[in-house]
């Protein structure tokens, strides 16, 4: 079992940066962060693969957003720089138990934080 605890979400203009963290408690494979906007399904736009620590991105917040992860704290963060408007929504971070095969389907990941907003004005 495992459970995530997210926080940092808030309010910010466009351009500006938020950092938001989410601890794991638990034994995991795989963790990575997803966005919903409303009416929409989550879509997976970073994470680790925890074993080996390699990094991955999709093209939505390739070159503004990094993942990084401190296993001293069980912690997975995402620095998100360069926020627009577009990027509103509610974020989650997610943890499976075993490999991802591409980390942007929420259906492999069996355990998820309670999602934090993001809110980016123009």
């Amino acid at each position: 079992q495992v459970r995530l605890v997210e926080s940092g979400g808030g309010s910010v203009q466009a351009g500006g940066s938020l950092r938001l963290s989410c601890v794991a408690y638990g034994s995991r494979f795989c963790m990575g962060w997803f966005r919903q906007f409303p009416g929409q399904e989550r879509e997976g736009i970073a994470g680790v693969y925890t074993r080996g620590g390699v990094e991955y991105y999709f093209d939505s917040v390739k070159g503004r957003f990094t993942v990084s992860e401190d296993n001293a704290r069980n912690t997975l963060y995402l620095q998100m720089n360069s926020l627009k408007p577009e990027d509103t929504a509610m974020y989650f971070c997610a943890a499976a138990s075993r490999n991802c095969r591409s980390g942007y389907f929420p259906q492999e990941f069996e355990y998820w934080g309670q999602g934090t907003q993001v809110t980016v004005s123009s």
